[in-house]
């Protein structure tokens, strides 16, 4: 069963307000691939691991119909209570038992979540519930991460990332999946046509406040916060502090640039 690390109300709260939808080029890759393997209109999506549905709202905006499925019940409620279009819908279920009919689904995504599940039953679920000729899009972004800002990009990234890695001790085995660019996760999907990209680069713009915010978003801060709350916290703060100092600026919305890479396994059944 896939591991359950974003449960609590709380956390789905911080994950929406904080975690970032697909970038530009991610989804540039996502969408030419399509266009190069799909021959018939993609009816049905699916979204599995959606959280709070950041990725599930892009794909509406292409697709007919989209469902975001999770197994948190709060990152759902999150994800029905936000803005969305009306071929949206969610519902809570495991991504390894997926309430659809046999070879009824066009594509199947998942953004940043592939990694918590059980890739053995997720893998035989997808191959079940896809059609043929139907396509998968598992991507996820790394923890190479780097916030730009002017002539102090540099200095900036130094600052993010030793706190990032103090938060990254923190991280549940499954991290490994994304350490290791998705590479188990792509032997392991059944098709003989797919690909798998590792160097894909977006540009998210953020702020002070949303580079933090994304750090406290992550499972392993929030394993952190559970082991020692006051270190948690503090780090945080003097994190944001030094990030301040560093641009020579006094306000946590200074826009920043906040860059990061994405994996991405896709395939066609």
């Amino acid at each position: 069963m896939a591991t359950q690390m974003f449960e609590g109300r709380g956390h789905a709260a911080v994950y929406q307000k904080y975690r970032f939808e697909p970038g530009e080029e991610l989804r540039r890759v996502i969408l030419s691939y399509l266009k190069e393997k799909r021959t018939n209109p993609v009816e049905l999506v699916v979204d599995v691991g959606c959280g709070s549905g950041q990725g599930t709202r892009f794909l509406a905006e292409h697709f007919k119909k989209v469902v975001g499925t999770d197994i948190s019940e709060a990152q759902i409620q999150e994800a029905k209570d936000a803005p969305s279009l009306p071929n949206v819908s969610y519902l809570v279920c495991p991504a390894e038992q997926l309430p659809f009919e046999d070879a009824s689904v066009d594509l199947l995504t998942s953004f940043t979540a592939a990694h918590w599940f059980d890739t053995e039953r997720f893998m035989r679920e997808a191959n079940r519930v896809l059609r043929p000729g139907g396509c998968v899009a598992i991507s996820t972004y790394t923890v190479d991460m780097s916030p730009r800002y002017g002539s102090c990009s540099e200095k900036l990234t130094e600052v993010f990332r030793e706190s990032w890695d103090q938060i990254l001790q923190y991280s549940h085995g499954k991290i490994k999946h994304v350490v290791e660019n998705y590479q188990e996760i792509f032997d392991a999907l059944p098709f003989p046509d797919k690909k798998r990209i590792t160097d894909i680069y977006d540009n998210i713009p953020m702020s002070v406040a949303g580079v933090v915010g994304y750090m406290e978003s992550a499972s392993s801060y929030q394993v952190f916060m559970k082991s020692d709350p006051e270190a948690a916290k503090s780090l945080l703060q003097g994190t944001e502090k030094r990030m301040l100092e560093t641009m020579g600026v006094s306000s946590r919305d200074t826009p920043v640039e906040f860059w990061v890479r994405h994996v991405c396994v896709l395939g066609c059944k």
